[in-house]
């Protein structure tokens, strides 16, 4: 699917403006903050915004909102980067980080104390909330409020030279507490941070608040049009009126226009919840693939064509709504489906003995890398007296329609002959060990004999003689149950105290799936040792699997990027 070729309502309203000459060019940028690795909720952001200056033949832009050294590295930085090229975009419009503007942020305070637009406030967070109100009642003036701008100003120098504690004091703007919107009422502007700042080191003590520091980065740097999701429609009136208020010391004032954000059902969309994840030691790291990180979505095997498919396939609304996972795999599949070669991989063994083989004597046989490209060629096989199979497809009394191997039974071997199912042998507990079955040699694949027809199925196998041991990671959803976390805001997104929060709204950890995670240890063709870290292979009737960085020479480890059938339509089924 082209994606530049969908229109929505933002394209649209871009389009009036440019017409209406309100914009001569069309400049957009993307403003992460460097404080975890990005997930696929952060896509739809991505995507709009590098999407919309590739279509107006304009420039996009890459800053990092580095406002909060506490939570900030440089390791989240360098990933961002990565996976932005990843999806196949560059920062056409430049590299900056809002760090770049300290100095005016810092001189914009200044000039908004001596006009009374700002003060230095003493109430606690706790208070400060307290005097907030709330949705349906006004708020209270702190009672610093008026103080003259004269102190307040020789306060907030003090504040800069280190000389009170964190949280004793904090610089708000002076707006209007009995506002509606309780984002207006009296934000805050600066607090007193004693942490060294990855890029300015020390220098800096106080630390501008994200609000403020915001729509002075994108008005620097001369962006148009700020494109966010919905929960920053309510920050708008404030995202203007920092600008304004500015006066003539920033150069520009960009529009901003929200829309949706990106839900998935499944899902933990929420950094604050994937860093307890990552910090409590329940996943591997942010690029566990069990995660919705980007990181972990490339290490499974997902691909950046995919994802730009899914964010276009879902569109551009104004309506909060939650997207089944089920498309995003399906766009997965549609991708890898064109593009993976075929290989035979058996992940749960059982032995097969096909007697009328002779002892010793192999036979080699060539497979197809893809039914649909044959341009992608050919690759060989061997097939011996003992091969292979998954446990699943032999049962020594089948179940109503079961047409795999039992007793009397026929069966094709994937791209070698039709076998007969004879019997099986066990252990002394009753446990099948083996299969016996009799090989047809009149029904090779690509002779004559192999048109034969037979009710069985045609199964996958492994020759036991030049079998790879590999260890396949097979992933279920995180969260046990779909419920309405995978829905709800990133608490750290909107909230006027996203600093002083805690840590997390809901206890989802007792929700978290035991069975995320399952290894097992099976055999593949030697195919899959050609194979890089990265590279993805349809595993015949298994699905999609991505060799992983944790492979060894001795054992190669492949995690399932998706089944030929939805993970989530699957747990609906158990």
């Amino acid at each position: 699917m082209d994606d530049k070729a969908r229109s929505n309502f933002i394209w649209d309203m871009i389009e009036q403006d440019l017409s209406e000459g309100v914009y001569t060019e069309v400049h957009t940028r993307f403003p992460p903050e460097p404080n975890g690795y990005m997930h696929i909720g952060h896509c739809k952001a991505l995507i709009m915004n590098f999407l919309t200056a590739e279509k107006f033949g304009g420039k996009c832009n890459l800053r990092f909102d580095d406002t909060n050294p506490a939570k900030e590295d440089m390791e989240f930085v360098r990933n961002i980067e990565k996976d932005i090229r990843w999806l196949g975009f560059d920062w056409t419009g430049g590299l900056f980080y809002a760090s770049d503007y300290y100095d005016l942020c810092y001189e914009i305070a200044e000039d908004w104390i001596m006009r009374g637009l700002a003060y230095v406030d003493e109430l606690s967070k706790e208070e400060m909330r307290a005097y907030r109100g709330t949705l349906t009642e006004p708020g209270r003036n702190s009672p610093w409020r008026d103080r003259p701008a004269e102190e307040s100003l020789n306060l907030f120098r003090r504040m800069r030279a280190g000389e009170f504690p964190e949280g004793s004091l904090t610089l708000r703007m002076k707006i209007d507490m009995a506002s509606p919107n309780v984002v207006m009422r009296d934000p805050a502007m600066y607090r007193i941070l004693y942490k060294e700042h990855w890029r300015t080191g020390k220098k800096w003590c106080i630390y501008p608040m994200y609000d403020f520091a915001h729509p002075i980065g994108d008005a620097m740097e001369g962006i148009t049009h700020s494109l966010c999701s919905l929960e920053y429609e309510i920050h708008r009136p404030l995202y203007d009126w920092v600008v304004e208020h500015a006066g003539n010391k920033l150069p520009g004032h960009p529009r901003q226009i929200e829309f949706a954000r990106l839900n998935l059902t499944g899902t933990i969309m929420s950094k604050r919840y994937l860093r307890q994840l990552v910090e409590g030691g329940y996943v591997r790291g942010w690029d566990d693939p069990r995660m919705p990180t980007l990181s972990a979505l490339r290490r499974r095997g997902y691909t950046g064509e995919a994802i730009r498919d899914f964010v276009s396939r879902i569109g551009m609304s104004k309506a909060d709504s939650v997207v089944d996972y089920a498309l995003l795999e399906s766009c997965v599949r549609d991708d890898l489906g064109e593009k993976s070669p075929r290989a035979m991989a058996v992940l749960h063994p059982l032995k097969v003995i096909l007697t009328n083989w002779p002892e010793g004597e192999t036979k080699t046989l060539t497979v197809e890398n893809h039914p649909d490209h044959p341009e992608m060629g050919t690759h060989t096989v061997t097939i011996g007296r003992e091969i292979w199979i998954e446990q699943d497809d032999f049962m020594e009394e089948p179940i109503k329609k079961y047409q795999r191997m039992f007793p009397g039974n026929e069966v094709r071997l994937k791209g070698a002959y039709i076998v007969r199912c004879d019997g099986c042998e066990k252990d002394a507990e009753g446990n099948v060990t083996a299969v016996l079955c009799t090989v047809d040699f009149d029904t090779e694949s690509g002779t004559p004999g192999a048109d034969r027809k037979i009710k069985g199925k045609t199964l996958h196998w492994v020759n036991a003689a030049d079998a790879v041991p590999f260890e396949a990671r097979l992933y279920e959803p995180l969260l046990a149950e779909d419920d309405e976390l995978a829905a709800e805001a990133d608490p750290e997104a909107a909230d006027p105290d996203a600093e002083s929060a805690v840590p997390a709204k809901k206890d989802f950890i007792s929700r978290l799936n035991p069975n995320s995670l399952t290894v097992v240890k099976g055999y593949a063709e030697p195919v899959i040792l050609s194979a890089e870290v990265g590279d993805t292979f349809q595993f015949l009737r298994s699905g999609y699997f991505c060799k992983d960085p944790d492979s060894t020479a001795a054992m190669p480890v492949f995690n399932r990027t998706v089944g030929l059938r939805d993970t989530f339509a699957k747990q609906a089924r158990k």
